[in-house]
């Protein structure tokens, strides 16, 4: 790939890849490195289909249509895609700090920021992945192996991809989070525009979106304040000059500063892993479970000893429904997913009607769970039905809770129990898929990166990076980064990061290059709207082909 400068800046700014203080970007990978890479990768796509045949046989799902396994096959190297794009696109400004600073040569950089996106994935809990899911309209997540169901896929990552690769192109430190956040409301906006009128759980969820939009918003101005305040304490804490020099020439820093500047670049790496490879997860999850139901709807990896505690939460939280129903009549099970359908839609939950729903369900979902004797039994033509049943429970608690103050005390605490006993049935993420993601973004981490580099490194401050600079910037992008996922929410490590290197500017009195600043402004502005125009268009446009 070429790594010319951004388009935006040519004729104003050198066109070579090194700096009269830059580092040389000009190294090439060894040629047993290209081979190692190929071979990585293509042993990582070996090893997601092994895997994926030997789920579906253990779980006794029907072999799929050559044309339905083609299709799956493709929604999953797009899922793949969209992280690999993601590493080499957001893991350079991890970077970027420890070549300008020449703590590192280039191609040692990348490979072992690569090591550590592996690391972060693989370690993950799985919350930021269903924190996106949670996004999308109810309707397409219970239908997710339908014609609107791939559509959604390919429309809402084929967006993101798109948008990513652009920005890239123009050496734009571009959000992938903002991308994908933006692709699944243009989904969800398109998705209600075209559904029949009156169907509520049509469009996005928009309680879950403002949690997710003021974490993606305000993080940026975390990084830009926290970088700022940490480059000013550390100029008080610690009184070595050597720290806030400049780099001189090609020479390395100090052992101990070199060696902090790469820990520092580790934990932005292993944190962006943590929080971007979730997101891929969740896409790659709903994937699964549409088009073999049977050995990923359900989380089969739960023992039997779970049962009783489930069939118990399932019990205290039909209490607190009914208790809540008055003389509401309990519906059957089937009239109890209508109402509870309708009333998610109408965001008309605390209703009688709606308890009683409840209770209905939650009763009929333990009464199955008890049968078979653990979720890992349910007969595979059992299991779609029960899982969506179990999803449309969790999302109305969900809801409910929402309402400050409504449940409180003991009530509280049962529909808690009972949320988390039905997220553990039914979210959960395979360690082949963790370790798909994770190849997809550490090896994308190694392609690409020379762009956002020269932007972050370069183009933001109107001096070099001093060495303290370097790391306020990564120490506060790692902990802001590694604090969103502790909540479930997918943030920004490019503007984080980006935003704490403008801040240590602003800090250092270094000046700021306002051209930069308006573009990565710009291109912060414009990834949702655009984004979000994409993948409506995409998805609108593929409901007429599948």
């Amino acid at each position: 790939m070429s790594d010319a400068l951004s388009l935006q800046d040519r004729g104003s700014a050198p066109t070579e890849a090194r700096s009269p203080r830059g580092p040389n970007l000009d190294g090439r990978m060894h040629p047993a490195g290209i081979g190692l890479f190929l071979l990585v990768l293509v042993g990582g796509l070996g090893y997601a289909l092994f895997n994926l045949i030997t789920d579906m046989q253990a779980a006794g799902q029907p072999p799929l249509a050559i044309g339905a396994f083609a299709l799956l096959g493709l929604a999953l190297l797009i899922a793949l895609g969209f992280e690999f794009v993601n590493g080499f696109h957001d893991t350079a400004n991890a970077v970027a700090t420890v070549i300008y600073t020449h703590s590192l040569p280039p191609v040692v950089a990348v490979v072992y920021s690569g090591v550590f996106n592996f690391l972060g994935v693989l370690v993950s809990t799985g919350a930021v992945a269903y924190s996106v899911v949670t996004l999308l309209p109810v309707e397409l997540v219970l239908k997710s192996g339908s014609s609107a169901g791939y559509a959604m896929i390919f429309a809402l990552l084929i967006a993101a991809i798109i948008w990513n690769l652009g920005t890239w192109a123009l050496g734009l430190p571009n959000s992938s989070s903002h991308a994908l956040i933006g692709s699944v409301l243009g989904v969800g906006l398109a998705n209600q525009l075209l559904a029949a009128e009156g169907s509520g759980t049509s469009g996005v969820q928009w309680n879950q979106a403002w949690s997710v939009l003021r974490a993606l918003l305000f993080s940026p101005l975390v990084g830009f304040v926290m970088a700022a305040l940490l480059l000013l304490t550390m100029r008080f804490v610690i009184r070595n000059r050597t720290l806030y020099q400049e780099p001189e020439g090609d020479t390395p820093p100090p052992l101990w500063i070199r060696a902090l500047l790469i820990l520092t670049c580790g934990g932005v790496s292993f944190a962006h892993g943590g929080n971007d490879g979730q997101k891929g997860m969740g896409l790659i999850m709903l994937i699964l479970i549409g088009a073999a139901p049977t050995a990923y709807a359900l989380n089969r990896t739960m023992s039997e000893s779970a049962t009783p505690h489930f069939v118990q939460v399932s019990e205290r939280a039909r209490t607190v429904f009914q208790s809540r129903a008055d003389q509401a009549p309990m519906p059957s099970p089937a009239e109890g997913r209508v109402q509870i359908t309708e009333a998610l839609g109408k965001k008309d939950l605390d209703r009688p009607e709606t308890y009683a729903a409840l209770a209905a369900l939650s009763d009929d979902i333990a009464t199955k769970v008890k049968e078979y004797g653990a979720i890992r039994h349910v007969p595979a033509e059992a299991t779609p039905n029960l899982r969506n049943d179990m999803y449309l429970a969790s999302d109305a608690i969900h809801s409910l809770k929402k309402h400050e103050g409504l449940f409180v005390g003991e009530e509280a605490e049962a529909l808690k129990a009972y949320e988390t006993s039905l997220n553990d049935g039914t979210r959960y993420i395979p360690t082949w898929v963790k370790v798909s993601v994770a190849l997809a973004l550490g090896l994308g981490t190694m392609v690409g990166w020379k762009r956002i580099v020269v932007t972050v490194g370069s183009r933001i401050g109107k001096k070099h990076l001093t060495y303290a600079q370097g790391a306020s910037a990564e120490i506060t992008a790692a902990g802001t980064i590694g604090l969103a996922e502790a909540y479930g929410l997918p943030v920004s490590t490019t503007h984080i990061l980006s935003s704490g290197v403008a801040g240590t500017m602003a800090a250092n009195g270094s000046g700021l290059q306002w051209a930069t600043v308006r573009n990565l402004a710009a291109a912060w502005l414009l990834t949702l709207p655009a984004a979000i125009t994409l993948a409506g268009l995409l998805y609108a446009g593929l409901r007429f082909v599948f």
